[in-house]
């Protein structure tokens, strides 16, 4: 029988909220942790920093309780659902949550709701999670392009490592909720890199599933060829454990991968040797900083084992080609957004005209740019069958400054980003140190698709030798 939960025991403090998913689910399994204490925790921490951050479109309190509550229940009369009951989360603003604003970050569905829950969420709510809030992002997912964090209905969302720079992508709010302790995790989205982005930003974990492994049925869709749903959390052990409950095939989502492809078993961190091809041209330049940190992380694995070997991305015109994708097919998806005229509601400048440009781009264009697509898997997948996975530092620079202009301070060639999501293969992100500035830096694991199991393996052998993941921002 299960230990009864101690009356009138403290609130959980701030050492609490930084506890792993594993951690916290495993304490609250054995009652020793109260989920509805927790989420009480999580929420006025939230209500105290969200100003300071811009990290929460809108917090979902009511909701918040009544699952914790049913949760407390559940598990006291012995129900127990898992690694997730009990777990507060924060969702991104364009997955939609029936009875509460969906604002997709933008001025013009400002007041957008809907009477159903996205499939993630249903899949959520199932496991016994609890929804803190909606998480900030950029407006659109930046769908009709954007060049300043400001781009957003909340307003620029501010790294919790210095409030003077951004979270990056467009689950910025995602990034700040997990690296603040806002939340034990965050769902975001990813077209490009705004999961991946965000995760190298702020100092946390992030994993992009394979393409089609998470339905996206109940999120807004920005390129329908390219979009993705996955888990934001404090370490990959984390991501494992909420990809297992989010992944699976979806009907109603005509992209989703058939069953026994899409569902995603997870067993937990496991000792492993690994083949790593180290990407020498994933990046033209790199802050000597990020250089250090990321080769040092390859030491690491190398000392448990891992053999690693120098890899060279293939060659050819397919960032330009998933740009090409993106903007057809964003142009799309906002077809009546931009006939309507309301695309001038927008904040960013760009996007409010970049609509208009990408409508004209031709047909032909985007055939060519499907053609190169799948000549890109094929060397993709030949580069790929060499190894368990490839790897790269996350990104060549530390966070920007808020107020930066990212067409230019931003502006490099993103291989990795553009053919990992052209080819819809699996990629984690997870923190290896810091700059002399003291800015998060991170290290990316790729793997072939449906091979997630492989890229989080590479992370979890990392952070069972380093610590990394475990440090938290000087917040006030």
């Amino acid at each position: 029988m299960l230990p009864a939960v101690e009356k009138k025991k403290a609130a959980p403090g701030e050492d609490i909220l930084y506890l792993s998913v594993r951690e916290l689910g495993k304490r609250i399994r054995l009652r020793q942790l109260s989920p509805v204490a927790l989420a009480e925790s999580y929420l006025a921490r939230s209500e105290r920093l969200n100003a300071q951050f811009n990290a929460y479109a809108t917090l979902t309190r009511d909701l918040a309780l009544e699952q914790a509550q049913a949760a407390e229940k559940e598990i006291a009369a012995g129900h127990y659902r898992g690694p997730l009951h009990g777990i507060p989360y924060a969702a991104k603003d364009l997955l939609a949550v029936k009875g509460y604003p969906t604002t997709w970050g933008a001025k013009p569905f400002a007041d957008q709701s809907f009477d159903y829950d996205a499939t993630v969420i249903e899949k959520l709510n199932k496991a016994g999670a609890v929804l803190i809030g909606k998480a900030a992002m950029i407006e659109l997912a930046g769908g009709m392009g954007y060049r300043f964090a400001s781009a957003s209905l909340t307003g620029p969302a501010k790294n919790p490592w210095n409030e003077g720079c951004w979270t990056c992508g467009s689950s910025s709010g995602s990034g700040a909720i997990v690296s603040a302790a806002m939340a034990a995790f965050a769902i975001g989205t990813e077209t490009w890199g705004s999961i991946i982005c965000p995760s190298g930003f702020c100092g946390i974990s992030g994993l992009r599933p394979t393409f089609g492994r998470v339905s996206r049925y109940g999120a807004m869709a920005l390129a329908y060829s390219l979009d993705k749903i996955g888990p934001m959390a404090r370490s990959a052990d984390d991501c494992g454990l909420i990809l297992a409950v989010l992944a699976g095939h979806d009907s109603k989502d005509r992209s989703s991968l058939p069953g026994d492809e899409a569902a995603f078993e997870y067993g937990g961190p496991a000792p492993q040797k690994l083949k790593i091809g180290w990407l020498t041209n994933a990046w033209k330049k790199i802050d000597p900083d990020i250089d250090t940190a990321t080769q040092g992380a390859i030491a690491v694995l190398e000392k448990q084992g891992a053999v690693v070997e120098d890899a060279q991305l293939p060659e050819g015109p397919f960032d330009a080609a998933a740009g090409t994708i993106i903007n057809v097919e964003g142009a799309a998806a906002f077809r009546d957004l931009i006939e309507s005229g309301k695309v001038a509601e927008l904040t960013d400048p760009l996007g409010r005209i970049s609509g208009y440009i990408n409508q004209q781009i031709p047909a032909d264009d985007y055939m060519r740019a499907q053609q190169l697509r799948g000549i890109c898997q094929q060397k993709m997948d030949e580069l790929l069958a060499n190894y368990d996975v490839v790897a790269a530092p996350t990104l060549p620079v530390a966070a920007s400054a808020l107020d930066a202009n990212i067409e230019k301070e931003l502006n490099f060639p993103d291989p990795i980003g553009g053919m990992g999501n052209l080819c819809g293969f699996p990629a984690i992100s997870v923190p290896c140190g810091f700059t002399s500035a003291k800015l998060p830096i991170g290290i990316l694991f790729a793997a072939r698709v449906r091979e997630d199991a492989k890229a989080l393996a590479a992370a979890n052998l990392y952070q069972a030798h380093s610590d990394w993941h475990t440090k938290r921002p000087p917040i006030s």
